[in-house]
């Protein structure tokens, strides 16, 4: 089975000697920025390359493919020798987006529409304002008008936040707008709690959760990916799904939070994440009464689904026992995107 290490690594060759395809620029350049090896083998091709090919004459043009990823790669590389294992899917998933970002260079391209009824330039001044609690919470920013203890529902308070974001960025450049979302993911991933996963297992409310700071830097990834995905999609650029370790991070994350919400009443139901390598299982639901139905989904499909960018009815999945309970937890996990 070849792991998404392994098909960076065959990917290295042709990207040294400028034959990678456009597409598969953007399959290296996000890995590139999360992984150390790799980064370091790339620049080892390229110096060979160019040490065969000779200097370059005065009349040839400025760099070219393999430096403009491997040059972006390096810019958008997280601290990934001091990220702690919980911070990574976000360090990785901050580095994806502005990879593909980088692609753009008309405002034609930043205008096309996203989700939500928001455009690219938006949707990433949504994720500005998505990560300003976590960035308040860990003494990043100052608190504002969003972030006061009271008894207004979440879900009011993160739409506010974001309208009030989005009307403060329209009136920027995309680009002033993608360098305020990297300045503050980059500040997030350089505080002492993602470096140091004792120092973030003390547990913070944002969002309506009450969850640890480990678990919220993976919620920080899990909207940057699924948003990138939505990006992705709207350009017409396909986006790779999380590195196999931290998509797993992702789907435990999700199982978590999708208990929670079922809690011990619902009927119990066997769910077993199963593709990418891997399988894991939970009983959900009432511990008190026999399982009445198992379902099984494939990792990125759960994720999507609870992303709220899969209809429970339509989402691939194997099922024995209970339709009823089965679908009981497809509908109740798709209720939870917040995204």
């Amino acid at each position: 089975m070849t792991t998404d290490h392994e098909a960076v690594q065959d990917l290295l060759g042709a990207w040294a000697v400028g034959a990678l395809l456009p597409g598969d620029e953007r399959t290296l350049a996000p890995h590139l920025a999360d992984c150390d090896p790799c980064a370091a083998e790339a620049t080892r091709l390229r110096a060979a390359v160019t040490a065969l090919d000779g200097p370059p004459f005065a009349d040839e043009p400025a760099p070219d493919g393999r430096d403009r990823v491997l040059g972006l790669a390096l810019r958008t590389r997280p601290p990934a020798a001091r990220t702690a294992p919980h911070a990574a899917p976000y360090a990785a998933a901050v580095a994806g987006l502005r990879a593909l970002l980088g692609e753009l260079d008309t405002h034609e391209s930043w205008a096309v529409p996203v989700v939500h009824g928001w455009n690219v330039h938006e949707t990433v001044a949504h994720l500005l304002a998505a990560d300003e609690p976590l960035a308040v919470r860990l003494g990043l920013r100052e608190p504002g008008p969003y972030d006061a203890v009271d008894e207004t529902p979440w879900r009011v308070v993160w739409a506010a936040r974001t309208d009030a974001v989005l009307e403060r960025e329209r009136a920027r450049t995309p680009a002033r707008t993608l360098e305020s979302w990297h300045d503050q993911a980059a500040a997030l991933l350089a505080t002492p709690e993602a470096l140091d996963g004792e120092l973030a297992g003390r547990a913070t409310t944002l969002m309506g959760a009450r969850l640890p700071l480990t678990d919220h830097f993976l919620v920080r990834a899990f909207e940057a990916w699924v948003h990138t995905d939505d990006i992705g999609r709207a350009l017409d650029i396909p986006v790779p799904p999380p590195r196999t370790p931290h998509l797993w991070q992702l789907v435990r994350l999700a199982v978590r939070i999708l208990g929670r919400a079922l809690g011990d009443k619902a009927p119990a139901v066997a769910l077993t994440v199963a593709g990418r390598g891997d399988e894991m299982s939970w009983v959900l639901g009432s511990e008190a009464d026999p399982v009445s139905a198992e379902l099984v989904l494939d990792p990125v499909d759960f994720c999507l689904l609870m992303g709220g960018r899969v209809d429970p009815a339509d989402v691939p999945r194997g099922v024995g026992g209970s339709e009823s309970a089965a679908r009981h937890v497809l509908t109740r996990a798709a209720s939870l995107a917040w995204l």
